[in-house]
């Protein structure tokens, strides 16, 4: 099956800059919309940004516009997400998701914490 990797979450303080990272096994990222997704405790999980490298679409949550940019390495089948200017409020587990079609591929996560 299908997995999907995440990695470079950690603790930050405010202010600080972070990248994750979202590898796949199986897949060709630049065949796929590529999104990132983030749910915090009591929360429910919402949409970071997302992206198609085929139509060229690149959507951004507004309370992550102007701090975070995804980006794709495809040599490495790696997708990024550079986290800057973070604050308290993006402290959640980060979500890499693969969609083309009906076909849908999720990662573990990885736990991002922003604190002094």
């Amino acid at each position: 099956q299908v997995q999907l990797e995440e990695s470079g979450g950690g603790l930050v303080q405010p202010g600080g800059s972070l990248r994750l990272s979202c590898a796949a096994d199986k897949i060709n990222f630049d065949m796929y919309r590529v999104a990132w997704y983030r749910q915090a405790p009591g929360r429910q999980r919402e949409l970071v940004v997302d992206s198609s490298s085929k139509e060229g679409a690149t959507h951004y949550a507004d309370s992550v516009k102007g701090r975070f940019t995804i980006s794709r390495y495809s040599a490495a089948n790696t997708v990024y997400l550079q986290m800057d200017t973070l604050k308290p409020e993006d402290t959640a587990v980060y979500y890499c998701n693969a969609q083309w079609g009906v076909t849908s591929f999720w990662g573990q996560g990885t736990q991002v914490i922003v604190s002094s």
